[in-house]
């Protein structure tokens, strides 16, 4: 703890003393950690903020560790986005020693607990951007957040913001037509880890994580036989898989139905913890979260056959 605030100190210090002669040197400096934050705030910032996520495709939250160089990006910004409780499991130090310097905002710990879903030991959640009602509360904080840096900018901010929000309403009523016309008896979703529950929650769909919040929980072989005998009990004909997590234990999954007597597909590939590539539909928030919904309908609808 001693060395990282060392580090950190220096870090402050150098960067505080750099002048920044680049074309970007006017515009509000924000970081984020993961893509479902950076994305949203790029829009909502419009062209007065430059933003950049530490967490690319492909990266899992949980695991992460930041480098030195993410440190300086930290210590270069205007202002810190991050998600909270505890998805970003080993920053936890950094956002505490950051924040005596500049403006850092966990932005799902504005969310009321009462709100929030809990696992068993009685852990949040932090996967909250599935509800697209509760992250339009965390974005809501972030845009209050920009406002105060940049009082100027606060109408500009608060118009993007309410524009952005219409399309995610439009979404959340696409999502719940799309994912309603799944039988109910059917509609279980069965991933690596428990990523999912606030879309089930949404949507009135039973979700079975391998694995518990965290990836770095252990998977036993109980956790195994009991998604088997879930899958064979309601017949559920397809698993998923996730970008940002190995495949092995639904394999495992499968081939234990499959001993069984059940066939069960691969339905596709989830977007979890990491969304796609930049550039491309899933490296937005609300193409993501499309590419979620679709993939989920089309494997258990048997539509995408």
């Amino acid at each position: 703890m001693w060395v990282l605030g060392m580090t950190l100190v220096f870090v402050l210090s150098a960067c505080g003393s750099v002048e920044d002669n680049s074309e970007d040197g006017n515009k509000i400096k924000v970081v984020t950690t993961i893509g479902q934050i950076a994305e949203p705030i790029s829009i909502i910032g419009g062209d007065r903020v430059q933003v950049i996520s530490l967490m690319g495709p492909g990266v899992d939250p949980h695991l992460y560790n930041a480098t030195q160089g993410d440190i300086k990006k930290l210590a270069s910004g205007d202002v810190i986005f991050y998600s909270g409780h505890h998805l970003e499991g080993k920053m936890g130090e950094i956002f505490e020693h950051i924040s005596k310097t500049r403006p850092v905002l966990g932005i799902t710990e504005v969310i009321h607990k009462k709100q929030l879903l809990t696992d068993d030991s009685g852990a949040i959640d932090p996967h909250i951007w599935f509800d697209i009602d509760l992250w339009k509360q965390g974005l809501e904080a972030a845009t209050e957040e920009l406002k105060k840096f940049s009082p100027e900018d606060a109408d500009d901010f608060e118009n993007n913001k309410k524009a952005y929000f219409t399309q995610l309403d439009v979404l959340k009523a696409e999502s719940e037509a799309k994912l309603s016309q799944i039988p109910l008896e059917t509609r279980v979703l069965v991933t690596a880890h428990d990523a999912f529950g606030y879309l089930g929650r949404m949507y009135d769909m039973k979700v079975v994580g391998l694995q518990g919040l965290s990836t770095e929980a252990e998977i036993g072989i109980s956790n195994i036989q009991t998604t088997i005998d879930l899958l064979v009990e309601y017949q559920i004909p397809a698993v998923f898989v996730e970008t940002s997590i190995n495949k092995s234990s639904i394999t495992a999954v499968m081939e234990g139905a499959s001993s069984a007597g059940l066939i069960v597909k691969l339905g596709g590939e989830l977007f979890s913890d990491a969304m796609g590539a930049k550039g491309t539909t899933e490296g937005t928030y609300i193409g993501m979260y499309k590419h979620n919904v679709d993939v989920i309908y089309d494997a258990l609808t048997g539509k995408g056959e």
